[in-house]
């Protein structure tokens, strides 16, 4: 016979602690009689087995109630409300002590979990330490109070994982595409400050910093802003220069307004003070970012989408802002000791279309500066217009990191991006489901449609928790343009609706979950085949969903950066140690070729196309190289080849420094003791180390858990 602990657990059902609690009642409350507690106990295993034999499973609730009609049955009433005033007072107190534990293990340095779980978080600092804190509490109040017990069990037997539990009990939202084009040329509000139109780039640029910071602090997720939104202040910065050095020239009796001559003079000195409040610009952006702190303890998660010709009419504008970003990326920021380095953030998204990928087209030395930057910097990355077109039909970036909106079109038809975000994920591990099914795929089949329900219950209770909520809660997004103008104090329910925010279904570990079934990779031909339809499966979960909803349900890659490491030791607690699937300390990303698995770059990019096509609601592949400072030409033909095959993907190179040595190249990963060392001076001090990876899509500059720092250590190159 088995019984149901709170927290989901099953365990054999042992008599004995059911003595031990109605003594302890007995000495807190009631009259001391072992004996009564003796037959009580047996009893209740009688009882329990004449209803459902040596298989019934029995709850806390079912136990409980029938020690209490018991004790009531031989005389024990005292002992009765003392051992339901124990009941409940036991229950606080087991619920509570896990959040303890964790909060002081925290401040004490001995977290692990809590204290990887994001590389761009510093664990030591007091407002990164504030906001931990914080979510341990909000964990745990959502685990005792909010969210459905056998989902607890789901998440924590590792089944499924519902992501920011330590923002759940908040009513805000995760990752966004902020209308910073509606707030600078409308005006915006912050701290109840009116911020009207700027009239310069450099005005803009330092609005914006603030914008960011002030949408970061109310939200959870990562977000984007374009510079084609910042173009058209770079045209008015210009303008005010002509009128400016017309002016002084004027009056210093320089030449005449209407001479040919002086208007070229004019207009080659408003260039160049142009050109320098444009890196003055750009330069602020970079250093703000990277030194504010938000009310989440870190930088702001951001990225900058850098699409040339979002806005025709101010192309040439935003190919000028592109330009210096991706210069000032390429020397990179100064550490604290003065070396430079490459920062985590923003992250930048630069746009291939057919007027900058070859040689030739009218902006192709950007992307030979680009092609600069992501050999020394890891970034940009990038996004095809030709293939995100073909696969979803609009062109628009990403929310932070991955996560991609489905279309959407206003009364007139037109597609609307900028100002909407995402309300949540939850993601479910295809491993254990493979591994459950024990190679029956009929089998399988099933418990994927139990596993769904599971996530589709999770996510429901993120959108319900949003529904209702007021524009007070964060005026900027709801109010003040960076999502909408609602009205003050109105519900955000519209906004929620009609596919208009999105909803994450994510998946981890398709490789090891095709290898569970068939023991085959899912690059063979099989593997594949049964991948894709494990892909079309969740996609069309995702669709039926929405069509049944309205909301806006979408398939998801999880990044998985501690996840990973979860999961991985979830599946293996349930199943032990297989090859291939669970003798890692990871699992493998989404739809991922596994890492370890030898593969040309090129091969990699084409074959992970297909699963960017299915899992439209958010996708990334990359390519792992070797230093290609002195390659150039190796990188612009990947770009190409990313250009004209899948939508959106990256290029994986080392950016490292030892403070110890001087040493710039490449940090190595003992691999029996997963630390860091350098490879010059054998240095393992973390702290002299700056070591810079592209963990899940963002890059990762505070080391790593074990279980993503293993995946680092083995990953193959994809390029030689």
């Amino acid at each position: 016979m088995f019984f149901v602990k709170e927290n989901g657990t099953i365990v054999i059902f042992d008599k004995n602690k059911i003595k031990k609690a109605i003594v302890s009642a007995m000495k807190d409350g009631g009259i001391y009689l072992p004996d009564i507690a003796r037959l009580i106990s047996i009893d209740t295993e009688k009882y329990f087995l004449k209803e459902g034999g040596d298989q019934n499973v029995v709850t806390r609730e079912q136990v409980d109630k029938y020690i209490f009609d018991r004790l009531i049955h031989y005389g024990q009433s005292l002992t009765a409300k003392s051992y339901e005033d124990f009941k409940v007072l036991r229950k606080y107190q087991k619920q509570t002590m896990d959040s303890d534990e964790s909060i002081l293990s925290l401040i004490g340095g001995n977290n692990e979990e809590l204290q990887m779980e994001n590389s761009n978080k510093a664990p030591s600092l007091a407002p990164t330490q504030r906001d931990l804190i914080a979510g341990e509490i909000s964990k745990s109040i959502a685990r005792r109070k909010m969210i459905p017990a056998h989902l607890i069990h789901a998440h924590d037997e590792g089944l499924i994982h519902i992501h920011d539990l330590d923002y759940f009990i908040q009513s805000i939202n995760n990752c966004c595409l902020i209308n910073l084009k509606d707030m600078l040329d409308n005006g915006t509000v912050i701290n109840e400050t009116l911020i009207e139109t700027p009239h310069s780039f450099r005005t803009a640029a330092t609005i914006t910093t603030q914008i960011v910071a002030q949408v970061a602090s109310c939200q959870y997720g990562g977000q984007t802003f374009s510079t084609s939104h910042l173009a058209p202040y770079v045209r008015k910065s210009y303008d005010n220069y002509i009128k400016e050095v017309a002016s002084e020239l004027y009056d210093c009796s320089f030449g005449n307004i209407d001479n040919e001559i002086f208007r070229e003079n004019v207009e080659k000195i408003a260039r160049k003070r142009l050109r320098k409040e444009i890196a003055d610009g750009v330069q602020t952006i970079q250093y703000q970012l990277n030194t504010l702190m938000t009310t989440n303890g870190q930088s702001p998660f951001l990225s900058i989408a850098m699409w040339i010709n979002e806005d025709p009419e101010y192309e040439k504008e935003n190919a000028m802002i592109i330009e210096e970003i991706l210069k000032q990326r390429i020397t990179g920021v100064k550490d604290k000791e003065g070396h430079y380095i490459s920062p985590a953030f923003p992250k930048l998204l630069y746009f291939l279309d057919d007027n900058n990928a070859y040689e030739g087209s009218k902006y192709f030395y950007l992307t030979e500066l680009a092609a600069k930057c992501s050999a020394k910097r890891l970034v940009p990355d990038y996004i095809s217009v030709k293939a995100m077109k073909e696969n979803i039909g609009e062109v628009f970036p990403c929310m932070g990191c991955r996560s991609f909106l489905s279309p959407w079109y206003d009364e007139n038809g037109k597609n609307k991006a900028y100002g909407r975000f995402n309300m949540g994920v939850v993601s479910l591990n295809l491993v254990d489901a493979g591994l459950s099914a024990n190679g029956d795929l009929d089998l399988f089949w099933d418990i994927l449609d139990e596993r769904l329900n599971l996530c589709y219950e999770a996510l429901m209770l993120r959108i319900n928790k949003l529904k209702g909520t007021t524009t007070e809660t964060a005026p900027i997004l709801w109010e003040h343009g960076a999502f909408a103008r609602l009205p003050k104090g109105s519900k955000i329910d519209s906004l929620l609706e009609n596919g208009y925010a999105t909803v994450s279904l994510g998946y981890h570990g398709l490789y090891e979950c095709v290898y569970s079934l068939i023991e085959e990779s899912h690059t063979s031909e099989a593997g594949q085949e049964l991948a894709l339809e494990i892909m079309k499966k969740l996609k069309d979960t995702c669709d039926k969903w929405k069509k049944e909803t309205g909301y806006g349900f979408g398939l998801y890659g999880t990044p998985a950066e501690s996840l990973t490491y979860r999961f991985a030791r979830t599946t293996k607690n349930r199943f032990g140690v297989i090859p291939h699937v669970t003798d890692k300390l990871y699992l493998t990303n989404s739809y991922h070729v596994h890492v370890t698995e030898p593969i040309d770059a090129f091969s990699k990019l084409k074959f992970e196309s297909q699963f960017q096509k299915l899992s439209s609601g958010g996708c990334i592949s990359y390519v792992e190289v070797p230093n290609m400072n002195d390659n150039i030409p190796a990188v612009i033909q990947l770009i190409q080849f990313i250009y004209e095959n899948i939508q959106y993907a990256e290029i994986n190179t080392k950016s490292d420094l030892c403070e110890n040595c001087g040493y710039e190249g490449e940090i190595l990963i003992n691999p029996d003791t997963l630390d860091w060392y350098c490879p010059n001076c054998g240095c393992t001090d973390h702290s002299k180390l700056h070591v810079t990876r592209r963990v899940c899509g963002y890059i990762g500059s505070n080391f790593f858990n074990r279980g993503k720092t293993q995946e680092i250590n083995e990953r193959v190159v994809h390029l030689d």
